[in-house]
C-alpha cells in the first residue's frame, strides 16, 4: 500500500526528492540506495518534504543576525563585523574576555546546515543550534586552540555535558601554525556504550581538516530529542541520537524542556581571557534547507 501511495504521488506531481542534486557521497550499495528510497517513500507517505537551500548570511552585513538583548554567560555578545565577505568574530573589545554570541533571527528545528569556517589558532568558538535568547543550546565545537576539538558536540546549557572524544593540539613553527596532533579525551575512557551512534577516528579527522584554510561543515538536526550528524569536508564526524544517547549525566527531557523543538542557529565567541587578542573566528556560504 505504502509503495502504490508513492507510485501515485509521483503521477500527480513532480518527485519531491529525486529531481534534487544529491549533496551527499556517492550511493555505493544496492542497500544504500533501498535505504534512500525507502526513505523517500516514508516522507511522501507523511506529507514532508525539504524546502530548497536558502543562504542565511549575505556576505554584506548582518542584516537578519543579533545579539541577545542581555548579557549571556560569556558576555555582551562579542564584536561582529564583515571583512572580504566573511562574517567575522572576535572579542569586544580584542583581548577583553567579552565575548558573546551572535543569532539567526530565525528559528529552525529540522535543518540541513552548511557552512564554511577558517578561525585563527588559539581561539574557543561554537556552532550553536535550537538556541534561545539566553545563549542555550546544543553546540558542535569549534574549539580551534590546544586541547580543543572541531565537530563533536556538547550542551552548552544549566547542566551542560561534553561529549569530545579527543582533543587536538597545534604543532607551530616559527610562531604559526604548522600542523596539529590529537589525543583522547580521558572523559571518554569513563563512556559507556551508545553515547554517539558513531564517531570519526582521530587520524581520520587530522587527514580532513585543512590548516590555515578554509573547511566547509554540514550539520543535520531532526526530531523532539534531535538526532544530529555532522560532517566536515566531507568526513563523517559525528552521528549522535539524543533520544537514546547514554551519556551520563544527559536527560533528554529535561534538554527538551530547557531549549524546545526549535531556535536560533549561533555563532559564539567564547568569554574569558583564553581568546588570544587580535585573534578572529570567519564564516561564509551559510546557508539552511529546513526538512
Amino acid at each position: 500500500m505504502l509503495a502504490e501511495r508513492f507510485r501515485q504521488e509521483v503521477v500527480k506531481s513532480k518527485p519531491i526528492f529525486f529531481n534534487q542534486p544529491m549533496r551527499f557521497a556517492k550511493l555505493s550499495t544496492r542497500r544504500e540506495f533501498i535505504g534512500t528510497s525507502a526513505l523517500a517513500v516514508a516522507s511522501v507517505a507523511h506529507g514532508a518534504k525539504s524546502s530548497k537551500w536558502k543562504p542565511i548570511f549575505n556576505g554584506k552585513n548582518t542584516k537578519g543576525w543579533h545579539k541577545p538583548a542581555g548579557k549571556v554567560s560569556h558576555g555582551t555578545g562579542g564584536h561582529w563585523f564583515v571583512e572580504d565577505g566573511a562574517l567575522v568574530g572576535e572579542q569586544d573589545p580584542p583581548g577583553s574576555g567579552n565575548g558573546g554570541i551572535l543569532l539567526s533571527d530565525k528559528k529552525y528545528g529540522d535543518f540541513e546546515l552548511e557552512i564554511d569556517m577558517n578561525p585563527d589558532w588559539g581561539p574557543c568558538s561554537g556552532i550553536f543550534f535550537r538556541c534561545n535568547e539566553r545563549g542555550h543550546g546544543f553546540q558542535m565545537y569549534v574549539d580551534y586552540h590546544d586541547r580543543g576539538n572541531v565537530g563533536h558536540l556538547r550542551g552548552e546549557m544549566p547542566g551542560s555535558f561534553a561529549m569530545m572524544p579527543f582533543k587536538i593540539f597545534g604543532e607551530m613553527k616559527d610562531g604559526k601554525l604548522n600542523g596539529l596532533r590529537s589525543e583522547p579525551d580521558p572523559r571518554r575512557a569513563k563512556w559507556p556504550e551508545g553515547v554517539y551512534n558513531k564517531i570519526c577516528k582521530a587520524d581520520e579527522w587530522l587527514k580532513a581538516w585543512k590548516v590555515n584554510d578554509w573547511n566547509t561543515c554540514k550539520l543535520r538536526c531532526v526530531g523532539k530529542y534531535p538526532k544530529v550528524n555532522v560532517w566536515i569536508n566531507g568526513l563523517h564526524v559525528a552521528d549522535w541520537d539524543g533520544a537514546t544517547s547514554t551519556l551520563p549525566g544527559y536527560d533528554k527531557d529535561r534538554v527538551f524542556k530547557t531549549l524546545g523543538r526549535s531556535g536560533s542557529i549561533g555563532l559564539q565567541v567564547h568569554g574569558g581571557k583564553g581568546w588570544p587578542k587580535g585573534a578572529v573566528v570567519r564564516w561564509k556560504n551559510i546557508r539552511v534547507r529546513e526538512l
